[in-house]
């Protein structure tokens, strides 16, 4: 390894920056180069920070050339921000931990430094320290045999209700939770990861508890945590509440106890590290491993270390990105047990992306095409996103998709209950990009599947999406033991009413009752159904997904679209997962896989898209979204991403042209070879 030392700079002075400082000076693999700080003439600094240039803000400190790594140690809800902006500068982060306020800011962070290239790290200090490895090795070994329980506690009191105080701040995203409680969540799944041969272990169930005091912020919260196995994890925190603070682990031959083990036993600056096992039938047994060094010096060379060595994440048992979002949606989880949600992750205090900045209305990188019925192009691909539960979450989604250039977004009465409408209704507004969007309604979904329905459902989606109309509506049923003329008839009042200001049409309806609907409007002058929503990828549906679903995938209705040049909207365009390495001829992949998608026909054409993204540098997922785009009628895949990785893949799909002819090689094979 190279002699280099990685020189770092510290952004946002304070108590564990003073730490930190202290643990580079005693490391050795770095060197305290620079401080940036908001008010960089306040007394002491260059006391406190010996050696260190003091800048003038955290921009200042991102611009300066001669640092090559930043500590971030400002209050958690700036963590995303800067490490997101340090990651763009070229600069190496470690974060405090929480290491974001939620995992789907932590996502993001891990997105930056990926394109990057740089390390993302956060800074569980006692996970570095010998204390954390002796402690592994001694589950493995099986010193108190097969654990069973890990009680786990970082709790203290403050001299009182501090309004002012970070700790008891709602904008600061004060409480134990968050502040304290990954210490022992982190530490559980640690240990429960060791006693089943893993690096850690998540959770299957997660119960928590707590109480929200004056400002809002949990003062003393508890959580039980289940792990495939048995193994049962009790943790607690408190910021207003003493308690013994000791690690216990039980096993059916003995247990282990650590006090303080994130401080190894010490303090901020030295962590001695002690262990004590106590054997059924035998004396406590001390370990005590006598560490000299700066406690806070075994994170920076870890990072240090990592750094030199080109990688992006720690080296166990150091803090890799999975880890660290496995510990967050644990704390995720913990929170929404509690109903605990910060006024700061709320429409009303996001009014810009993630990095802090303005969302930005120019991107291109998502093409646009007329579709007839629309007042206005749309996106060539639409975007649903049913997994966000909190605005703070979806948010980035939806900004980072807005940002590429996409406008069309797929919603649905029953997605979320309802919080799919209403998310992205607020984001709308607080974006305020309602008119440069398209949105796709969906209701009268079974059982409730009748015309009447219809105007009550639509009603109450503009009113969560806070506007007067919808661009493209579908039902998202049908029901054939009703006249197909009364649901038309119904859609038309909404469209003459001006709630539906473009296209509608039927989701998971058959070919027979979209004939049926488009004579019937044209009989009696009403608007006819413009579009479809029913599946459609390169892989065709065996049987239903669901009760009730509908593909358009084959051969006859690939002629019913063209000829029609009827618009479809496709769900599951990528086969839910069929083009990807999960998918197999064993028969031994999930059953949805098995029962809807495996056929001989389907695993031609899916080694087929394999051959052809190999030539191309893609994947096959890829193949098979473009494969969606090049259909002869105007056809529109709905992607579901969960995290701007997911997004992005999605998005290489659109290099890919596919003339028709190889359309027809990926659908039917060899005889109609791609030259």
């Amino acid at each position: 390894m190279t002699s280099k030392k990685i020189r770092w700079g510290i952004l946002g002075p304070g108590s564990i920056a003073k730490s930190f400082a202290g643990g580079v000076a005693g490391s050795r693999t770095g060197e305290l180069v620079a401080l940036g700080a908001r008010n960089p003439a306040k007394p002491g600094l260059a006391e406190t920070f010996p050696g260190a240039r003091i800048l003038d803000g955290y921009d200042a400190l991102l611009a300066d050339e001669n640092v090559d790594a930043v500590y971030i140690s400002i209050p958690h809800p700036g963590h995303a921000e800067w490490a997101i902006k340090a990651a763009e500068a070229g600069k190496h982060v470690l974060c405090e931990k929480p290491l974001a306020l939620t995992a789907f800011e932590a996502d993001a962070m891990m997105h930056a430094a990926r394109k990057a290239g740089t390390f993302l790290g956060e800074a569980f200090m006692y996970r570095l320290h010998p204390q954390t490895r002796q402690l592994v090795e001694l589950i493995k070994s099986g010193a108190i045999g097969e654990v069973r329980m890990i009680k786990s506690s970082f709790g203290f009191a403050m001299p009182g209700f501090m309004p002012a105080h970070r700790l008891y701040a709602n904008e600061l995203a004060g409480g134990g939770v968050l502040d304290v409680g990954g210490y022992p969540v982190s530490m559980a799944r640690l240990i429960a990861g060791a006693a089943s041969g893993q690096p850690f272990l998540e959770p299957d169930k997660v119960v928590g508890a707590a109480h929200l005091g004056q400002s809002g912020v949990d003062e003393w919260a508890a959580a039980l945590l289940h792990f495939p196995g048995g193994i049962v994890a009790e943790v607690s925190c408190s910021i207003s509440l003493n308690q013994d603070n000791v690690l216990r682990i039980f096993g059916t031959k003995g247990q282990i106890e650590v006090p303080d083990f994130w401080f190894a036993g010490g303090n901020r600056d030295v962590g001695p590290g002690r262990i004590e096992v106590i054997r059924s039938g035998a004396a406590r047994e001390v370990i005590s491993l006598d560490e000299t060094r700066h406690l806070y010096s075994f994170e920076v060379d870890g990072a240090g270390e990592a750094i030199l060595a080109g990688r992006q994440e720690f080296a166990w048992p150091g803090m890799s990105w999975a880890d660290s979002l496995g510990t967050l949606r644990v704390l995720d989880r913990w929170r929404h047990a509690v109903g605990l949600e910060y006024e700061i992750e709320k429409p009303a205090k996001r009014v810009n992306t993630l990095s802090g900045r303005p969302l930005r209305t120019n991107g291109a990188a998502i093409g646009k095409r007329d579709i007839p019925g629309l007042p206005k192009p749309v996106s060539l691909l639409a975007l649903g996103f049913e997994d966000f539960r909190t605005f703070s979450s979806g948010s980035i989604l939806l900004d980072a998709y807005f940002e590429a250039g996409g406008n069309l977004f797929d919603t649905g009465f029953v997605y979320g209950a309802g919080y799919t409408e209403t998310l992205l209704g607020q984001w709308l507004a607080n974006r305020g990009v309602r008119e440069q969007s398209v949105i796709i309604a969906k209701g009268a979904h079974s059982p409730l599947c009748y015309p009447d329905v219809i105007a009550k459902q639509l009603a109450q989606s503009l009113d969560r999406l806070q506007t007067d109309h919808v661009d493209i509506y579908f039902m998202h049923r049908d029901n054939p033991d009703v006249p197909v003329g009364e649901f038309v008839d119904a859609m038309d009042r909404e469209a003459k009413a001006g709630r539906i200001r473009g296209l509608f049409g039927g989701s998971n309806w058959t070919m027979e009752r979209m004939d049926a609907a488009i004579a019937y409007a044209e009989k009696h002058g009403r608007q006819k159904p413009g579009a479809l929503s029913n599946n459609f990828s390169l892989a065709e549906m065996l049987e239903p997904i669901w009760a009730g679903c509908v593909t358009s995938s084959t051969d006859t209705w690939k002629a019913w679209l063209t000829a029609r040049q009827m618009p479809n909207f496709a769900w599951s365009s990528q086969g839910r997962g069929f083009f990807t390495d999960r998918a197999g001829r064993d028969k031994q992949d999930n059953e949805e896989l098995v029962r809807v998608w495996y056929s001989e026909k389907n695993f031609g054409r899916r080694d087929r898209a394999i051959e052809l993204a190999r030539k191309l540098g893609k994947s096959p997922i890829h193949v098979a979204l473009a494969y969606v785009l090049a259909q002869p009628f105007p056809s529109v895949p709905l992607i579901g991403p969960r995290t701007l990785d997911e997004l992005e893949d999605s998005l290489k799909a659109l290099d890919i042209k596919l003339t028709p002819e190889d359309v027809a090689w990926l659908d039917e094979g060899p005889e109609r070879r791609r030259a």
